[in-house]
């Protein structure tokens, strides 16, 4: 990597790292709220939800903002924003106060990945090395931000402890006012691909069905169904977890019964998403999107389907596949964000990931309906077999795209640098 790619690695990782430090605390709050402020669960699932909500519904107007105001300055908004809303909930005294600190954060934290990959994509010439990179900043937030929490918890008020979460991303958006690099160095230097001049509805349409009548649109609906996946397998399986037959037996030292073996597996599982992020990012440089994304999402449907047997096993065999499924769930994700690069024109980059994220994000979360509902009324394994036919329809999709979208849609031409090949 040269140095403008080595200065955006930097600004990029923190943003991505700090969007999920916030984004896995939120939860270990929930405990401590329910006795505060005194109120039911559905009501402050209610208010977390609302919350969580602008995560992903907003990065589409993200993605348009970046593309007209420039990702730095978006990226520098979504820092300050997610701190100020913790620091807003570190002086909640109410759940009306709560609930506006957490939809704060949330229209904050929606801005980041449309922007920061956006950034990633035009500045950044070796950019498969730092979708590497960035994706594990995404995990180390993951994994830290409820153990940070969990922790400060046992000895600390919680609005403290919500106020200390909150200087990590005060000494990054210091930091990255102080950066200097080249959003637009990994393109032509006849594409515009810096900001841009007021998006009319018009021309915000017109982009739209430029993008759609293209391969982004196959992109939109792999992208869907591979956060259809994701967001169910990692909303539901640490309750599966919890309730397994080998947890139950699993007897702990005296002192440590406290603490759930469930929770430490999941949490490897994120840390061994790392490994995955980075092997994935640097497969970019040598595959294709189309066939990394076919490849991995036939791996992880045979995953989905292998935790049906190996739930009735012994801890070791849970240990391992869910080892094994972190790797590969967290090792797909930089192909589709390179797949959105190299299909895109540049000046319409900001664009091109809001929308990947409104389908990752946003729609991907009905799963979590989806999983409610089918765990509510069927079988364990019925749950594992719905999500596996989400990652079958991702696997024919890719391999749709992999073979050459220019047969199936005339304006599906691959785009590199904003040029077509």
């Amino acid at each position: 990597m040269d140095s403008n790619d080595r200065s955006i690695a930097g600004f990029t990782m923190a943003g991505h790292g700090l969007v999920h430090w916030f984004e896995t605390s939120i939860p270990i709050f929930l405990v401590v709220w329910l006795a505060e402020f005194d109120v039911g669960v559905a009501l402050l699932g209610l208010v977390v939800a609302l919350g969580y909500a602008p995560f992903g519904l907003g990065a589409l107007p993200a993605g348009i903002l970046a593309d007209r105001y420039g990702p730095k300055r978006l990226v520098l908004a979504c820092l300050a924003g997610m701190s100020g809303a913790f620091v807003v909930l570190a002086v909640s005294d109410s759940i009306v106060t709560l609930a506006f600190a957490l939809v704060l954060w949330g229209v904050a934290a929606s801005i980041y990945h449309p922007a920061g990959l956006a950034l990633i994509s035009t500045g950044v010439e070796d950019r498969g090395t730092v979708f590497a990179w960035h994706g594990i900043a995404g995990n180390v937030g993951i994994a830290l931000g409820p153990f940070v929490a969990a922790t400060l918890l046992i000895f600390l008020e919680w609005q403290l402890v919500a106020a200390i979460l909150a200087v990590p991303g005060l000494f990054a958006f210091a930091y990255g006012i102080t950066a200097e690099f080249d959003p637009t160095a990994a393109v032509e230097d006849d594409v515009d691909a810096g900001p841009s001049e007021a998006l009319s509805l018009s021309e915000l349409v017109t982009n739209s069905r430029t993008l759609f009548a293209g391969a982004f649109g196959l992109i939109f609906v792999i992208v869907t169904f591979e956060g259809l996946y994701y967001r169910g397998m990692l909303t539901y399986l640490p309750e599966i977890l919890h309730g397994l037959p080998a947890m139950d037996a699993l007897v702990l030292p005296d002192g440590l019964e406290g603490i759930e073996p469930a929770d430490y597996i999941y949490v490897g599982l994120l840390v061994v998403g790392m490994a995955g992020q980075y092997v994935g990012g640097k497969l970019t440089n040598r595959l294709e999107p189309a066939h990394g994304l076919a490849g991995l999402f036939v791996v992880l449907a045979a995953l989905a389907v292998a935790f049906v047997p190996v739930t009735e096993m012994g801890l070791g065999a849970i240990v391992v596949l869910c080892g094994v499924f972190g790797f590969f769930l967290f090792a797909i994700q930089p192909f589709y964000q390179d797949a959105v690069a190299v299909y895109t024109p540049a000046d319409t980059r900001g664009l091109s990931y809001g929308y990947t994220y409104l389908g990752e994000f946003g729609l991907g979360a009905a799963s979590i309906a989806i999983g409610g509902y089918v765990l509510g009324g069927f079988s364990t394994a019925t749950f594992f077999l719905v999500i596996a036919s989400f990652a079958v329809v991702g696997t024919v999709l890719s391999a749709v795209l992999a073979v050459g979208l220019d047969r199936f849609v005339g304006a599906g031409k691959r785009v590199e640098t904003g040029t077509d090949d």
